[in-house]
C-alpha cells in the first residue's frame, strides 16, 4: 500500500532538549488521521516536522515520496495544505481582500493576489466555491464573513492547490456549535475525494465518521495510535489526558466526559 507518511525512530531536539521522542507512524493511502494530546504533547511540534520547518535531529521522515534529506522541502510544502486558526495574524491583509481572492490566492501560497491570475484558475476558485457551499460570500470581503465563514474561506483556500494532503489544525476552535458542525461537514466533503487528512483537535467529538484513524501524544512521545475505535477507549485517554475520562459513541461519532 501507498504510504503518505513515514517516520521511522524520529527524534527533534530544541536547544538540546528532546520535544520529540522515538517517534514511529505510518499513515497509508486511503487512510485520514486526528492527532490529539494536551497542550505541549509535540502536536505542533510533528507538524512542524512534516511540513519540513522543524528538521529531524535523527531518524527517516518521509512526506508524499519526499525523503528529507534527498528533496526538495519547498517543493514538498505545495503539494500540503494547511489550515489553523493561527492564520488569523494574516487577518489584516485579508480583511479588504474579497472572498474569492482569498481562495484563488491559495493557488500562489500568498495572502492577498500579487500574481496575473489565469482564467482557469478563477474557474477552479469558483468551482471550489460551488462544490464547499460557500458560492453566496462571492464579492463579500473577508472582514464582513462570520468566524466559521472565515474558516471555511481558508479550508477553500488550501484546497485551491490541490494539495495531496490537508493539515487542519484545530479549525474549530472559538467557533460556535452550529459554524463547528459546518466545519466538520465540509471536511467530510474533502475527505471523500483524494485528499488525505491529519486533523488537529482536543475535542473528540470533533472525530467524524471519515476520520479512520488516531494518533495521542504524551510528552513528546506516541502514547498510541491505530483505528480510532482501538485509541479511544476510556484507559488510553485517561493515561494521555491525566484525568479520568469515559468515552461514548453516538451517531458514528466519539464523545468524551469525566468519570466520577
Amino acid at each position: 500500500m501507498e504510504r503518505i507518511i513515514t517516520i521511522e525512530d524520529m527524534h527533534w531536539q530544541r536547544n538540546r532538549e528532546g520535544i520529540l521522542k522515538s517517534v514511529n507512524w505510518k499513515v497509508e493511502k486511503g487512510q485520514h488521521w486526528a492527532i490529539l494530546g494536551l497542550n505541549g504533547s509535540g502536536k505542533t511540534s510533528l507538524l512542524n516536522v512534516i511540513t519540513g520547518y522543524n528538521y529531524p535531529t535523527s531518524g527517516r521522515v518521509n512526506v508524499l515520496n519526499n525523503e528529507f534529506g534527498k528533496s526538495s522541502l519547498p517543493e514538498m510544502r505545495k503539494k500540503i495544505g494547511y489550515v489553523s486558526s493561527s492564520l488569523g495574524r494574516f487577518a489584516s491583509t485579508m480583511n479588504r481582500e474579497m472572498t474569492e481572492n482569498i481562495i484563488v490566492s491559495g493557488k500562489y501560497a500568498s495572502f492577498g493576489l500579487y500574481h496575473e491570475v489565469a482564467e482557469e484558475d478563477w474557474h477552479r476558485a469558483y468551482r471550489i466555491m460551488e462544490e464547499m457551499k460557500l458560492s453566496y460570500l462571492q464579492g463579500k470581503t473577508y472582514d464582513r464573513l462570520s468566524q466559521g465563514e472565515q474558516r471555511k474561506v481558508l479550508i477553500g483556500r488550501a484546497l485551491m492547490s490541490r494539495p495531496q494532503l490537508l493539515i487542519l489544525d484545530e479549525p474549530c476552535a472559538g467557533l460556535d456549535i452550529l459554524a463547528r458542525e459546518d466545519v466538520l461537514n465540509m471536511t467530510e466533503r474533502v475527505a471523500q475525494d483524494s485528499c488525505h487528512i491529519l486533523y488537529v483537535t482536543h475535542h473528540i467529538e470533533e472525530i467524524t465518521e471519515s476520520i479512520s484513524h488516531v494518533l495521542l501524544m504524551s510528552d513528546g512521545e506516541i502514547a498510541a495510535k491505530g483505528p480510532k475505535s482501538e485509541v479511544l477507549a476510556d484507559n488510553t485517554l485517561s493515561s494521555a489526558f491525566k484525568i479520568p475520562l469515559k468515552v461514548h459513541w453516538e451517531a458514528g461519532r466519539p464523545w468524551m466526559a469525566i468519570r466520577k
